[in-house]
């Protein structure tokens, strides 16, 4: 028998090594009971060793807030990103008033719309700009402000005075982090701001994210899980995590091959 500290410990690692673990899969690993697994559990988050989740717990993973380039990212997850893109294209509809946020997944929305024959699509993102501007039955606005070439992204003051003076039937929104403590986060202040401003101008809020996002928190927090209404993810989100975005109200699509 483990004295208690020794228990936490080695619960802390293994869910740290695994990534993620059960209740009953630790119960079981360390030959206690179950209710004795979750008041380890509650005290190794209250020390910020984990997070807790329904049935188990995960490992707390912090996204890295040196920022790789929007091609570096383009390159992560390709496939995801473009079964995401296929499966939100079904939101869309004919003369919907939609923005773009600037993401790699977003883009890959982006190459999709061709095949409508009226949108109003509003993006901070050059790289949408580049893809939509010479279709004629897409009015595309641009919202101007600081770009960041990292993400090549339009920011600033300038940006958020154009947004919050529209309203979108949809936003199309992109996040280096999504955690149900954590929120919605990204390593730039200045971005969080103006994705902000894209919320408080929505009807609908419609996050585009791969399963890699999941549990990790950056630096600037942007939104509450609550503000989000729709979440279009790909499939290699687990099933507990799919469930504790369903208790925060929001509607989980997982798109598959």
């Amino acid at each position: 028998m483990l004295f208690e500290e020794e228990r936490k410990r080695k619960i802390a690692e293994y869910v740290q090594q695994k990534n993620r673990a059960s209740v009953p899969e630790l119960a079981s690993l360390l030959q206690v009971s179950e209710s004795t697994i979750r008041r380890d559990l509650r005290d190794l988050e209250e020390a910020k060793q984990l997070r807790r989740t329904h049935g188990g717990a995960v490992a707390l993973q912090i996204a890295d807030n040196v920022e790789p380039s929007f091609i570096e990212k383009e390159d992560r997850y390709r496939r995801q990103k473009e079964r995401i893109a296929r499966a939100a294209l079904g939101l869309v509809e004919e003369n919907d008033t939609i923005f773009l946020d600037s993401g790699t997944t977003t883009y890959e929305l982006a190459k999709l719309l061709k095949s409508f024959g009226r949108l109003t699509v509003v993006t901070n993102s050059t790289m949408v700009l580049e893809e939509l501007r010479n279709l004629p039955q897409i009015e595309l606005l641009m919202t101007g402000g600081t770009l960041r070439h990292q993400t090549q992204a339009m920011v600033g003051p300038i940006a958020d005075r154009t947004i919050a003076s529209i309203h979108v039937d949809k936003l199309f929104l992109a996040t280096n982090g999504i955690d149900p403590a954590g929120g919605l986060t990204t390593p730039n202040l200045i971005e969080a701001a103006t994705k902000r401003c894209m919320i408080q101008a929505a009807e609908k809020v419609i996050l585009l994210c791969d399963h890699s996002k999941f549990g990790k928190v950056a630096f600037a927090k942007f939104a509450d899980l609550t503000e989000i209404h729709h979440c279009v993810i790909d499939e290699g989100l687990p099933a507990d995590a799919a469930a504790e975005l369903e208790s925060e109200g929001i509607q989980v699509t997982l798109a598959k091959e």
